[in-house]
């Protein structure tokens, strides 16, 4: 099983999409500060996940869900609740 996620982080206000066959463990390297990327960015809140079969179609889903706006991406989120919570609303609004 293979998984796309989409984190947000407060501190900079911006979203980060991935993929990863190990969700728990990636969000974990995202919070310590080991991954460059995000570390500047800590904490990152779990707001989206989608469960994919094979890590081809995690990786073409991530690809679209990356060329989306913020905008489409909230959109898509909303419209596409997978088991996650999303921040406030007031939260988001500066996206």
């Amino acid at each position: 099983m293979f998984y796309v996620y989409i984190l947000f982080s407060e501190k900079l206000s911006k979203f980060y999409i991935g993929q990863t066959n190990n969700l728990e463990e990636r969000l974990k390297r995202h919070n310590s500060g080991y991954e460059i990327f995000t570390s500047k960015g800590t904490p990152w809140k779990l707001l989206w996940k989608a469960d994919k079969a094979t890590r081809t179609e995690a990786m073409d889903l991530e690809k679209k869900l990356k060329n989306l706006s913020q905008k489409r991406l909230q959109q898509f989120m909303q419209k596409y609740n997978h088991e996650v919570a999303g921040p406030d609303e007031a939260s988001l609004s500066g996206c």
